[in-house]
């Protein structure tokens, strides 16, 4: 997943999403700093999301169950990752992926588990600590190994 696919992703649910939270598209425009004939191009399909305009859909309504069906269970990851490329935080406790994630492989106390739905991959520790992200495999392979070493 790269920045094009969220965006498209976004934008085909920008529409779900407000309808989702009870706004007008008024109101929306107004929350996402646009103006309505924007939402209406983006609700069309006429045109896509701004990468700006995705970040604040997913900021704002990071708990939106159309959000978090599409990009998994913690949207803003999504969007840093594919912003930052890869993250790193040792401090981030998770749920331990029992609805979002598969597991990978383990390799002492880490286990590297890929998203089902945006496809990145975590290690997270036997105590559920996040400790890196990223959409490249062989990267997050290699770090497992280095953390376990």
């Amino acid at each position: 997943m790269d920045r094009v696919d969220v965006i498209q992703l976004v934008s085909e649910k920008v529409r779900l999403i407000r309808v989702e939270q009870g706004f007008s598209q008024d109101a929306m425009a107004n929350i996402l700093g646009i103006s309505k004939k924007t939402l209406v191009q983006i609700e069309k399909g006429r045109t896509n999301a701004s990468w700006n305009i995705v970040i604040a859909v997913v900021a704002i309504f990071e708990q939106s169950e159309v959000l978090r069906n599409s990009l998994g269970d913690e949207p803003l990851d999504v969007i840093r990752l594919v912003a930052l490329h890869r993250i790193e935080r040792p401090t981030q406790k998770t749920m331990g992926g029992k609805v979002w994630w598969n597991e990978v492989e383990k390799r002492g106390s880490y286990r590297l588990q890929q998203n089902l739905i945006s496809q990145h991959y975590r290690i997270i520790d036997d105590l559920n600590y996040w400790y890196f992200s990223s959409f490249n495999k062989d990267e997050a392979v290699e770090r497992l190994h280095e953390l376990n070493s």
